[in-house]
């Protein structure tokens, strides 16, 4: 991915000098921020100390929430084609016996939970799709040298960036530091991370033309030499290996080494061709601060993820997701710059959740003995005796479910909702009236979305750009056109009734980024909540009148 850069992608001339909103870092993180914000028309730059992308493979995983994400950014049909979609993971013991599967086949969201990619091909079409935009920009070669934050008081942060030896000083109203876990912003601004960095390293192989067309994760925990082997898109391939104390991760890269590891796993695998191999330590941190004035951390930047349940760059992507509309929002001047608080708010305690997670399988996947991966394995295959639980673990509901517990929403309503106020939506296939099908999120547009059952009333006045969905239930059929709504959607599978009757509500109201903001049309409800959350948020000159 590293062939020369598109014209659209140099340095403008100096007389650009301002933008309402600077990323540092072309990464995963960065590059959707600045698509997502490109879709929503605002003026973006991406500025990248490096010539070009990444050309390495590093995240090999990508998730339904991610892919849900790309959708909205306008590249799904560019990314689908180069992944491997609906992987599983096969646990197998210390003997080398298959002790457990965990294959999801749920698509929630509106596509497989778990998927192979390879990072260095979705940076690369992340950034070809800012070419679409005559207002993002990318500055490769550039370096973020210091910037001074004026503050939410002033109204822009100076940056002093070093390109081929000279200096250049730009302004920008919003600054977002994607520039990973060693970021220098984070670093400027103070920022501690709180958490733990661990002992254990791992070894990373990458390879490539695999024969064996097998498609799913293989995990050997197996106290010997805890290993994952994971195909990925194109014949590529991916071994991990765990090192033990005491051994010397220069020497460990010894290619006769790795393929004497690679053979003792999968014979077949080992004269393949190696294209990467590294040592690298895992962490479990997190930023204490996701915003300082008008400076936020997102991505690697915010918070560092064990590799084990493949969450790193996703939940990179999340922060994007959520960040992304509050900024255009902000920038445009329909919500107040107040709204970026919830940011932090929102996505720390999930990210932190995720991180978690990612520590409890690593410690199920790296036993220390073969006494504890016994107890282990065995209480794995207990679990699958009972229904609820097998499910529970095969379809990854242990997952932590994308939800928040402060922010932008109207919380503590609908406990009993299979989708509470501040979880995202389920994304089903709709059908439109002309007897086609399509995402949900295709019809929804880059606002606010209101969706209703029939007999259900937009809201008017709200003061938020909302698209107007008239849902039709699975069971009923298509009458005349809804001069009140803006398009009218079967609920084929009845998913969204299903939600909006366990909420005892005839609507919802959903935010860009399709977690619920809340839930309309219920008895004896105080609709003045809603108007006064939305209120809190509006912009100075709306709030004032």
């Amino acid at each position: 991915m590293n062939a020369a850069l598109p014209q659209s992608l140099t340095p403008p001339s100096a007389a650009d000098a301002h933008f309402p909103v600077v990323i540092v870092g072309a990464g995963p993180t960065g590059l959707m921020l600045a698509n997502l914000l490109g879709a929503q028309g605002i003026e973006t730059l991406v500025i990248e100390r490096s010539n070009n992308t990444v050309g390495e493979p590093r995240a090999v995983s990508i998730d339904d929430e991610s892919l849900r994400t790309v959708q909205a950014a306008g590249l799904i049909g560019e990314v689908l084609p180069q992944i491997v979609q609906g992987y599983g993971v096969h646990y197998f013991s210390w003997r080398g016996k298959e002790f457990a599967r965990i294959e999801p086949q749920s698509l929630e969201y509106g596509h497989a939970k778990r998927n192979a990619f390879r990072q260095q091909v979705l940076v690369g079409q992340l950034r070809d799709g800012l070419q679409r935009f005559t207002h993002a920009t990318i500055w490769f070669g550039h370096s973020l040298v210091k910037f001074r934050d004026e503050g939410l008081d002033g109204d822009a942060v100076h940056l002093e960036l070093s390109h081929a030896g000279a200096s250049k000083h730009i302004t920008c109203q919003w600054l977002v530091a994607c520039d990973g876990g060693r970021s220098g912003v984070r670093e400027q601004l103070g920022i501690a991370l709180t958490g733990n960095t661990y002992d254990e390293k791992w070894l990373i192989v990458d390879l490539l033309e695999r024969d064996s067309p097998f498609r799913h994760t293989r995990t050997y925990c197996d106290p010997a030499r805890p290993a994952i082997r994971l195909p990925g898109p194109a014949g590529t391939l991916r071994y991990e290996f765990m090192l033990h104390p005491g051994e010397d991760p220069d020497s460990m890269l010894d290619e006769t080494l790795v393929r004497d590891l690679i053979r003792a796993r999968e014979p077949g695998d080992a004269a393949l061709a190696i294209t990467r191999t590294v040592v690298y330590a895992f962490h479990a941190r997190v930023a204490e601060r996701w915003q300082s004035g008008r400076v936020f951390l997102a991505g690697d930047a915010a918070h560092l993820t064990p590799p084990f349940a493949g969450q790193g760059m996703n939940s990179g992507v999340r922060d994007a997701t959520n960040l992304a509309w509050k900024l255009a929002a902000v920038v445009r001047g329909d919500l107040h710059a107040s709204l970026l608080a919830t940011y932090q708010q929102e996505r720390k305690p999930h990210a932190w959740s995720l991180i978690q997670m990612a520590m409890r399988i690593g410690r199920f996947m790296q036993p220390k003995s073969v006494l504890a991966a016994s107890m282990a394995q065995v209480a794995l295959k207990l679990c699958s005796l009972y229904r609820p639980v097998r499910d529970y673990v095969l379809q990854l509901k242990f997952k932590p479910k994308p939800r928040f517990h402060e922010g932008f929403f109207l919380p503590g309503e609908n406990a009993g909702a299979a989708v509470v106020a501040g979880q995202l939506l389920p994304q089903p296939r709709m059908e439109r009236p002309d007897g086609s099908q399509v995402w949900l999120d295709d019809m929804l547009g880059h606002d606010f979305a209101w969706i209703g059952l029939a007999g259900a009333v937009p809201p008017e006045g709200l003061g938020l750009a909302c698209r107007r969905v008239r849902l039709v239930a699975q069971q009923d059929d298509f009458l005349q056109p809804d001069p009140h709504v803006d398009t009218v959607l079967r609920d084929v599978q009845g998913t969204l009734e299903g939600i909006l009757r366990s909420a005892g509500a005839n609507a919802l109201l959903l935010r860009p980024d399709r977690y619920v903001l809340a839930y309309l049309g219920r008895p004896g409800a105080d609709d003045g909540q809603l108007a006064s959350l939305i209120q809190r948020y509006a912009p100075a000159r709306v709030a004032a009148r």
